[in-house]
């Protein structure tokens, strides 16, 4: 065969499997913000995870309430709002499960002005949350009474706006605020006193995940495909530094020193294998209880499916995958 025929068999073969390749199904996830811990969905596209489970994932952001209500109509597979899922299922029985955990520590902290010594000093103190019936400020309270005594009657929190937390806080109008790792960055550097990490004072989750319980039931392989794809993501994140902190440089658009000490503080709360233990479920689901104001906890097993991770963890333990 002449070269040029070589040539054109081979151009031949490459169109008649690009044409008989199987397309990729379409994953959308709705997330509320480009928060650092949901790094790991674009380091799954962008390291060819989510390619490789036959997966084209498509990111879109919105509020949680919406999110949701994308994901039960199906224009949306997945929501990064999966604390607000099991406020749905416990309040309305919302056909939704938590399906991946990303954080296994709350990604919150409690900074306060100097005069603030011990929580006892926060006793009639007004406290900046990002809403007066927020997870946050829920778990605070239920700390606050459980390991310290003070009972949530001695407490004053108010709601001053998501982006007003700090200048509350520095203007004397707040005691002291629930905020995010960059906040808690920016109030140290102008005096304020590092008060309290919920990640190591309560044992719950963060970065949770949900999807439909119609997907789960139709969908199970697209499912256990994007597990597997996100908890590679979280081995490569675990362990590659460099690339973990570029890859958070350019998904949430912030400064490379930023990134690179949110990362050394809380990369050690990223899950192994985007699941949580039984009793993680059980204290997520009892501060749900609180926020949703209904009578009872609900089940684990009624609120989260984790099978898929557990499933894609096992099968990636088995073949022996790193990054």
């Amino acid at each position: 065969m002449s070269p040029r025929n070589v040539l054109l068999s081979v151009i031949a073969a490459i169109a008649i499997s690009a044409v008989n390749a199987p397309a990729a199904d379409t994953i959308t996830v709705a997330l509320t913000a480009k928060a650092f811990q949901y790094t790991i969905l674009p380091v799954a596209q962008e390291r060819g995870y989510m390619k490789e489970e036959g997966i084209d994932m498509k990111l879109t952001y919105m509020q949680a309430g919406p999110s949701l209500q994308a994901v039960l109509a199906g224009s949306a597979q997945f929501s990064g709002a999966g604390s607000s899922a099991l406020v749905g299922i416990s309040k309305g029985n919302a056909p939704l499960k938590t399906v991946l955990a990303l954080n296994d520590q709350v990604l919150q902290w409690v900074v306060a002005r100097p005069n603030i010594a011990g929580p006892a000093d926060l006793k009639g103190k007004r406290i900046a949350t990002a809403g007066v019936a927020s997870l946050g400020t829920f778990m605070l309270r239920q700390l606050l009474a459980s390991k310290y005594g003070i009972d949530g009657k001695d407490l004053v929190f108010m709601d001053p706006g998501p982006l007003n937390r700090l200048p509350s806080l520095m203007s004397g109008a707040a005691d002291a605020a629930i905020v995010s790792a960059e906040e808690r960055y920016q109030a140290v550097e102008q005096g304020m006193k590092d008060f309290m990490y919920l990640g190591k004072e309560l044992k719950n989750s963060w970065g949770t995940i949900a999807t439909s319980d119609k997907f789960l039931k139709e969908q199970p392989k697209q499912m256990l495909g994007f597990a597997r794809a996100i908890i590679k993501s979280l081995r490569y994140f675990r362990q590659d530094r460099e690339g973990a902190i570029a890859a958070a440089v350019k998904f949430t658009e912030s400064d490379r020193a930023l990134v690179s000490r949110m990362y050394d503080d809380m990369v050690k709360s990223f899950t192994a294998a985007g699941h949580v233990d039984d009793e993680t479920q059980r204290n997520d689901l009892a501060i749900v209880k609180l926020v949703a104001e209904v009578s009872e906890v609900v089940p684990n097993n009624k609120a989260y499916d984790f099978s898929a991770a557990r499933q894609a963890e096992a099968q990636l333990n088995k073949q022996g995958w790193k990054p």
